[in-house]
This record gives structure tokens, C-alpha cells and sequence, in this order.
């Protein structure tokens, strides 16, 4: 062998070395993650009477929970389960929440008509914009933006630079006679928003391009989503809770999000009308809404976790 081919060979041999031992050092760990996750609750209570309805979770494993009752917003360990209030709702609901990087809470006001912004850390309201809505139901991070759905108005809510616009839904968009948005995501390549429309077609997905709001219903083949809540995209694996049925539906999308494959449906006897769904680690986590029952203040309510698929 030539100077030059033992020098290959030793590098070839040197980084073949450093990749096996990197992978092995990330499999282990993702192993010693994922064993120190199985050891943390799959179920864990709310506070009585609170009323869950969306679930979100940042770069921290604690879920926040939003309170169709009072607006309150809970924050749970996933680690323990254990939670407390963060931030007050005075007696406005909230519906759909996410948090960003910043640590600041984007909440749907749902019949408040309002959205507003709160900061995670101190509970602290920091804008709240009184939009004229009916239902402000779910809510998508994009960059730059927050999105939202009405269930009872044709149109989106864009929050951008501290101001909301709102864009009309047009195209294949049918508002029912009742409650039709619900859930909202982003497409897999990012480029238009995935919005639940449980009216049409028996109950879908409709792909809104965000710059005009148009709407084209996506193919799910012959998958409904009657009732269709929230929607968690990770890759191209769309989970999308289905509340009264107890289950969550699985479609595979296309990075257009255009169409979409049904790859299983997710059940569990602990569901009790799940209706959001958020994720960490190998999880996915929801809060029990138990819309079947008269709600009161000694309601019990809890959250559960099943695996992703």
C-alpha cells in the first residue's frame, strides 16, 4: 500500500471509528431518554372544574393547559405530573394555546371574541386584542405569525408585528350552519396552513394558502374527521384528535399537504373526549375535555399519554 493509501485508509478508518461512536453515544442517549421517560406518569390529574380544552409544549417538559371555564392557564410537570396555575384567566375562556421560543403564551379567546398574549414566566397578560370574533378556537405558530380559526366565521385571525389581520376563507371553504373550523397546522413544507373543517365533505382537512386565504380540500382518501380537533404535525406524520369518537386518526401527508394516507387510528380507554394533542419525547399528551358530562366545580379532569406512532 502507498503512503497516500495508508493515510486514506487510517482517516477513513479514524472517521468510520468517530461516526459508530457517535452513534452509538446518541443511542444511548436516546435509550436513557426515552427509559427516564417511561418511568414518568402517563396519566395525571387537572384541577377540579377546570374545564381543559387545548394542550401545549415548548422546549421544556411541562404542558400548559388552557381553561374553558375561566381562562386560567395550568402548567404540569411531565416529569411528576404536579402543576399549578400560571396565569389568571378573568373569567374569558381559553381555547387553543401555544407557546414560543420566548416563552410567551398565544391563547384563543373562543367566545370572548379576543386573542390574547401572556407571559409564561410571570402570568402576566401582555396584550389583548379584542379581534370581534365569535369563536376563536385553535392556534399555529408560523414564523413570524400566530394563526387562528373561528368555528362560527369563514376566516382566519393573523397575528403579526403586534397587529391582527383577518383573511377570509374562499375556494373550496364551506361554513356550515353551525360550528365548522377547528383545529389549525402547518403544511410539512411549511408553505400553507392546514385547517379542520368539519362541514364539508362530511368532515375534513382544507390546505389555506396564507397569503389569500383560498382553500383546497385535501385527499384523505376515504377517511372523514367528523369531528375533527386539534392537529399535531411532526414531519409528515399528522396526528388529528377526533373529540366525540375518543381516537386519534393518522395520515402520512405529502410535503405539499395536498394529500393524505391513513396509516392507523389511535385508541385508549383512558380517552374521555380528548380534543388537543401535544408531544415530547416518544409521547404524545392530551387533556380530557369530558364534554359528555354536565361540567361543574368538582368536575374531574385529567391529561393522558400514549405513544407516537
Amino acid at each position: 500500500m502507498a503512503p497516500a493509501d495508508r493515510s486514506f485508509a487510517r482517516r477513513t478508518l479514524l472517521t468510520t471509528t468517530a461516526a459508530l461512536t457517535g452513534a452509538a453515544l446518541l443511542g444511548g442517549t436516546a435509550h436513557a431518554a426515552e427509559t427516564r421517560q417511561a418511568a414518568w406518569p402517563a396519566q395525571f390529574p387537572l384541577p377540579d372544574g377546570f374545564r381543559p380544552e387545548g394542550i401545549t409544549i415548548g422546549s421544556q417538559p411541562y404542558a400548559y393547559f388552557g381553561s374553558l371555564a375561566n381562562g386560567d392557564v395550568y402548567r404540569a410537570s411531565l416529569a411528576t405530573g404536579r402543576g399549578r396555575i400560571v396565569a389568571k384567566g378573568a373569567g374569558r375562556p381559553t381555547v387553543g394555546l401555544k407557546i414560543d421560543r420566548r416563552g410567551r403564551l398565544f391563547l384563543a379567546g373562543g367566545t370572548s371574541g379576543e386573542i390574547r398574549t401572556v407571559d409564561a414566566r410571570s402570568g402576566e397578560t401582555e396584550q389583548v386584542y379584542a379581534i370581534g370574533g365569535t369563536f376563536v378556537n385553535d392556534v399555529i405558530l408560523t414564523p413570524g405569525a400566530a394563526w387562528f380559526t373561528d368555528s362560527y366565521k369563514p376566516v382566519l385571525y393573523k397575528l403579526a408585528k403586534g397587529a391582527v389581520t383577518t383573511v377570509p376563507l374562499t375556494g373550496d371553504w364551506e361554513q356550515g350552519p353551525d360550528f365548522t373550523a377547528n383545529g389549525i397546522e402547518r403544511t410539512p413544507d411549511g408553505r400553507a396552513l392546514l385547517v379542520v373543517n368539519t362541514f364539508a365533505n362530511g368532515g375534513g382537512l382544507m390546505r389555506v394558502d396564507p397569503r389569500t386565504g383560498a382553500a383546497r380540500s385535501v385527499d384523505l382518501g376515504a377517511a372523514k374527521l367528523p369531528n375533527g380537533d386539534g392537529l399535531l404535525l411532526l414531519g409528515r406524520i399528522l396526528y388529528a384528535v377526533q373529540q366525540q369518537q375518543n381516537v386519534i386518526d393518522v395520515f402520512r401527508l405529502n410535503d405539499a399537504g395536498t394529500r393524505g394516507t391513513a396509516i392507523t387510528r389511535i385508541t385508549d380507554p383512558r380517552f374521555r373526549i380528548p380534543t388537543t394533542v401535544a408531544a415530547w419525547g416518544s409521547r404524545l399528551y392530551l387533556p380530557n375535555a369530558r364534554f359528555d358530562v354536565e361540567p361543574s366545580p368538582t368536575t374531574e379532569y385529567d391529561a393522558v399519554a400514549v405513544r407516537q406512532v
